[in-house]
């Protein structure tokens, strides 16, 4: 059987921050890394090769997405993920928690896992009034499809069947992500839930992991919201757990990401691996490494890019704006990216205009390639030993 591995390959002074790598059945992944976002088996507006293209080493699919379409007997019937989608590289799929979160606590309120003192500000009972279309008890989630209304049941059990029959080279066992606004007591009770879900997962992937010819590794998932004390609680019982790796998820306030991480991080067994859930904004990618995490992932990229955002070296840049129609010269001139070495920024703000595809398209391309090359430039950083003068320039440039 094809196993998978993790090795150090060298630590930044004086930090947690560390260059290893990553082995799968299906290849290598250098770290740190980000990992490109394919929702629905595929990144959208993109087709495998661009992706490939812009230096992505993996990718990672939504469990809940594709449990309720296709569904994972389809994807497995047709081989599993990777040719399903046409992706040779390494790939991760979520456990689906993040997804009761948003159908859950958060439905209808405009809340995500980061707080940033704007979410919520409807009355009391605009927000009551607001059906949920997610039930959490002890044994799973009891969830309404948003694309038919259909009623279906999702347990630990049930998100590790469905992420082994899509395939993916990692997976994350089953968690409870909670609203950043949520009480202590309730962070409390769903951190003990998630616990024994992890528990449940593990047993259950051990089971289905002895029945097939390639080896997936399981992230065990690490909760507490805001509070130090349940962070390092959920660190040190699942670090006590046979995990392959762990994710770091829930939810954040925007300004003690890195703080947070760096309790979980200083109580994670070293030789595993951790990836940041859902984290991609510039700063969070340099705290994070430098607070010890090795893989990312973010719909960010692609999902600015759909709405005419890129990224530059001095920070986003909105190319809808009317300034940008008689630019011709590319977004970033010194940019290897396919878009910015073929076509113009003044082309690019008139594709958005005339609302046509390639836009998305090239934008996405762009934006990709911006995030995922300026981790490896923070991988070479550490590796030459100057990521801190590295974080300094670069973020003093982007955030002026």
């Amino acid at each position: 059987m094809k196993t998978f591995s993790f090795t150090i390959k060298s630590q930044l002074a004086n930090s947690k921050a560390r260059v290893g790598t990553i082995s799968t059945p299906h290849g290598e992944i250098q770290t740190p890394a980000f990992i490109t976002v394919g929702t629905a088996a595929t990144v959208k507006a993109l087709t495998p090769e661009q992706v490939e293209g812009v230096g992505a080493q993996a990718v990672l699919a939504n469990t809940y997405h594709l449990y309720l379409r296709p569904g994972e007997a389809v994807v497995k019937k047709a081989g599993g993920l990777h040719k399903f989608m046409h992706w040779q590289g390494p790939m991760f799929t979520d456990s689906g928690g993040f997804q009761v979160f948003s159908l859950g606590e958060a439905f209808g309120k405009g809340i995500s896992k980061v707080a940033t003192g704007d979410e919520g500000k409807s009355s009391v009972n605009e927000r009551m009034s607001q059906a949920k279309k997610a039930k959490i008890t002890d044994d799973g989630v009891t969830f309404y499809s948003h694309i038919d209304g259909s009623k279906h049941m999702l347990a630990p059990e049930k998100s590790m069947q469905i992420q082994h029959a899509l395939g993916a080279d990692i997976i994350f066992a089953f968690d409870e992500c909670t609203s950043p606004h949520a009480k202590r007591e309730y962070q409390e009770i769903a951190l003990e839930r998630t616990h024994n879900w992890a528990k449940r997962s593990l047993v259950e992937h051990q089971k289905l992991n002895t029945k097939q010819e390639k080896y997936q590794a399981l992230y065990g998932v690490v909760q507490g919201g805001q509070y130090k004390d349940l962070r390092e609680l959920s660190a040190t019982t699942l670090g006590n757990m046979a995990f392959d790796g762990f994710g770091i998820g829930g939810s954040f306030t925007k300004d003690d990401i890195a703080t947070a991480v760096g309790w979980v991080t200083d109580i994670l067994p070293k030789d595993k691996p951790r990836h940041l859930l859902g984290m991609g904004e510039v700063i969070d990618l340099f705290e994070g490494i430098e607070a010890g995490i090795d893989t990312f992932d973010c719909v960010s990229p692609t999902r600015i890019a759909r709405n005419g955002t890129v990224y530059t070296k001095a920070g986003r840049v909105s190319l809808s704006n009317a300034k940008y129609a008689q630019m011709f010269i590319p977004i970033e001139p010194d940019c290897q990216c396919y878009t910015c070495q073929n076509f113009t920024t003044a082309y690019l703000h008139h594709l958005i205009k005339a609302q046509e595809m390639l836009s998305a398209t090239l934008l996405s391309i762009h934006n990709l390639y911006f995030v995922t090359h300026l981790v490896d430039d923070i991988r070479a950083s550490i590796e030459d030993g100057n990521f801190k003068e590295f974080k300094s320039q670069f973020l003093k440039v982007y955030y002026k």
